[in-house]
């Protein structure tokens, strides 16, 4: 299996898993956050569901400039609309993975504000990170989710009220 094989089947992986997560948020909670600091469920959501739009871009330009760029988050209201962005970025993301090399992903990638570097990786890492953000962010949502007393699905193996819910029918 190829570099680009092995990836595209990690992409697909956890996006089937962030799938799960997002599609079980309630529309009435958006405006919901933990802590004054913290995202609102809209806000991060709608960053979860734009993650794979990440991938394109380290496969499609050598740096992100923030300070040329400005960062414009989705805005969905819905979970049906923050699902349809997941699904669209999934697609162009996934595609452009695809199409890679393994050359291509040696080259280097940078994260930018205009003179500050925010981050520098090469293609590949810069991939990485993206997937391990999309699970960070989806494991921030999970902890959101609980303190509202919503059951949460199992990423890699069966949640506890997924085991809970086992034993019910045992």
């Amino acid at each position: 299996m190829t570099l680009i094989e092995l990836l595209l089947k990690e992409i697909e992986q956890e996006v089937q898993i962030t799938r799960k997560m997002l599609s079980i948020v309630p529309n009435d909670k958006y405006d919901w956050r933990p802590h004054a600091k913290s995202m609102t469920i809209k806000q991060l959501v709608n960053h979860i569901a734009e993650l794979p739009g990440w991938l394109s871009v380290a496969i499609a330009t050598d740096e992100l400039d923030f300070a040329a760029n400005p960062y414009e988050p989705n805005n969905a209201n819905t979970t049906a609309d923050v699902l349809e962005i997941l699904e669209n970025t999934y697609a162009d993301g996934y595609a452009h993975v695809k199409s890679a090399t393994d050359a291509e992903l040696e080259k280097p990638w940078t994260l930018r504000n205009g003179d500050q570097i925010l981050v520098a990786y090469n293609k590949y890492g810069t991939i990485r990170m993206t997937i391990a953000q999309m699970i960070h962010h989806r494991a921030q949502l999970g902890v959101f989710l609980r303190l509202l007393n919503i059951p949460i699905p199992g990423s890699y193996g069966p949640s506890a009220d997924e085991l809970e819910a086992m034993k019910q029918y045992a």
